[in-house]
């Protein structure tokens, strides 16, 4: 069964994926920062994903400006926000994202069936 247009739209494909790796080194933009990580397991800070700034389920786009190589514990620890550190992590990742694109928008993230 085919995925409805939006859905790929939300997924990060091969090739931005390729470009999230590449830019961010293969490293968790979060354990660069040196952020929290105590509990960690090993693994899970050697397991690497791309997370999305703006989630799937806020309709966020699979593109290079809305993702970032992170971590299992970090990825979890964003998704989650059980450590009650979200809101800082979301500071943290924006700030990022904006430092790498000079006309980096959160509006230009969010998929919107007629965008003009």
């Amino acid at each position: 069964m085919a995925k409805h247009r939006s859905t790929r739209r939300l997924q990060f494909d091969q090739k931005t994926r390729k470009k999230i790796v590449e830019r961010d080194r293969g490293l968790c933009i979060f354990c660069e920062m040196e952020y929290q990580a105590e509990g960690a397991e090993w693994l899970d800070l050697e397991i690497k994903e791309i997370m999305h700034f703006i989630p799937r389920s806020q309709l966020g786009l699979g593109i290079e400006q809305n993702g970032a190589v992170g971590c299992k514990y970090h990825h979890m620890m964003l998704d989650n926000g059980n450590k009650g550190a979200r809101e800082e992590m979301l500071g943290r990742f924006e700030a990022y994202l904006r430092s790498k694109y000079s006309d980096w928008s959160k509006e230009d993230l969010v998929y919107r069936k007629y965008n003009f």
